[in-house]
């Protein structure tokens, strides 16, 4: 058991932060050893006179980046990271906090992740593979994970596909790419307000960018109709970042349009307080592309996801993939497989659907007790909520102080084509429950006269 060295100043806060950046830099020092076995968080917590939900938290976070090891009776110990490997890309003045990706409103809880069924599922596929499955595999994918894709997308989502229309692909980023190099130039309409990450993705697809006004039910079809465009991106299951959903009249106006649909089935493994929604894809499969992927319910960093497509285009798209880079890696392919036959996919998603549920109503229960002049919305599904500031609130201002508290947060404003009133976006997928009364307090103090000029 490691009797450990920290230095925390209560005064400055967010000690769960404080401690996770201290056994960080312990790690990566050498001054704990691989393999060394770290204090029960009730004993660091009782020895540092902390709240115990502080230490969890700090050991969670270490572990989702890789540092920690821990397992139900062997304790928490130090992972085997070389001294001095730095696996985060610390700015200055980020006192050890996570990437620019990490603060991503729509980020899982990477702590959260599956490790034991997962690794049980690889290690299932290593000892059962011929050992020509290991060769150059179906650039769309290798069968069997196509075809459990297929069956689980016809039972879940209420989508009518098959396996041979089926493509794997690396995320619905990497998805977008190849379906732009088959389609080659055209006229894409996007949601308004929408992702602005993956326009710099579209524009140099190829695609010359439609902007669509949203509204309480999606996407404005009247409007989508007298733009012009080709194709429309759009999210109905749940909306970034606004979290509407798409009305029924909507779908319905939307399959009548009669032009090419791509449907990114954002978020909706998560649904709390509404009904299931199906696909779009399920009411014209002949003219819709279904993108989805594994990054929020397991984690981004499997780049693991799939494209529904009609035929001919499922045809091209597998072709342009076979030229381009020769599929995705397989032993991820067959585990995935393995994890979905099983049933330890779906009983993952309940799992994580009820703790991000409690973690969500946690934080909106603390706002609406200590910022009732925010409006809070796009809660019914998804791993984000949408918030409507005071007019005289400054979004940049909101974003940094949410941040410096822990919450994931991003500014609307990028996401804009037309100008807007201010909001953010945060995601509660990373923030405990027990921490979001101390989070909604310390906003309130920061944006007290943080206000724009």
């Amino acid at each position: 058991m490691a009797d450990l060295h920290l230095n925390l100043d209560r005064r400055k806060g967010g000690l769960a932060a404080q401690l996770a950046a201290e056994l960080r830099a312990s790690v990566r020092d050498g001054r704990l050893a691989p393999g060394a076995r770290l204090p029960a968080t009730r004993d660091l917590a009782a020895d540092l006179a902390l709240s115990r939900g502080v230490v969890v938290e700090a050991y969670e976070q270490l572990v989702a980046e890789g540092f920690l090891i821990s397992r139900v009776g062997h304790g928490t110990r130090v992972a085997d990271v070389p001294a001095g490997r730095r696996s985060t890309r610390e700015r200055p003045g980020s006192r050890g906090r996570p990437n620019d990706y990490q603060e991503r409103a729509t980020s899982p809880d990477l702590g959260g992740f599956p490790r034991e069924r997962w690794l049980a599922a690889v290690r299932h596929v290593l000892g059962t593979l011929p050992a020509d499955a290991l060769d150059y595999a179906d650039p769309g994918g290798v069968p069997e994970l196509r075809e459990e894709l297929a069956g689980y997308l016809r039972r879940v989502r209420a989508a009518d596909v098959r396996p041979d229309d089926l493509v794997v692909i690396g995320g619905v980023a990497h998805g977008l790419s190849l379906l732009l190099q088959v389609l080659g130039r055209i006229r894409l309409a996007v949601e308004d307000p929408s992702s602005h990450r993956q326009f710099p993705l579209l524009l140099r697809g190829g695609a010359d960018l439609v902007p669509v006004p949203t509204d309480d039910e999606g996407v404005d079809v009247a409007a989508l109709a007298a733009s012009g465009a080709d194709a429309v991106l759009l999210t109905p299951a749940h909306n970034y970042p606004t979290g509407v959903v798409l009305s029924p009249a909507r779908r319905a106006a939307l399959i009548a349009w009669g032009k090419l649909v791509v449907e990114d089935d954002y978020d909706a493994e998560f649904r709390f307080d509404r009904d299931p929604v199906g696909c779009l894809q399920g009411l014209a499969p002949d003219r819709v592309v279904l993108t989805g992927s594994v990054s929020k319910s397991l984690a981004p960093g499997l780049r693991l996801g799939w494209m529904a497509a009609p035929a001919p285009l499922a045809a091209a798209v597998r072709r342009v993939r076979g030229e381009s880079d020769l599929g995705s890696p397989v032993i991820d392919q067959y585990a995935l497989a393995h994890f979905l036959r099983t049933g330890g996919y779906e009983r993952h998603l309940r799992r994580t659907r009820r703790e991000y549920r409690r973690r969500r109503d946690a934080l909106v229960g603390a706002l609406a007790e200590h910022l009732p002049e925010i409006r809070v919305r796009g809660i019914e599904a998804g791993l984000h909520a949408y918030l409507d500031l005071p007019a005289d609130w400054d979004e940049a201002a909101a974003v940094a102080a949410a941040r410096e508290l822990g919450l994931a947060a991003e500014a609307v404003e990028p996401m804009r084509f037309a100008p807007g009133p201010p909001a953010v976006v945060v995601g509660f997928a990373r923030l405990p429950a027990h921490r979001a009364d101390d989070v909604a307090r310390g906003l309130k103090v920061r944006m007290s006269g943080q206000t724009r000029d």
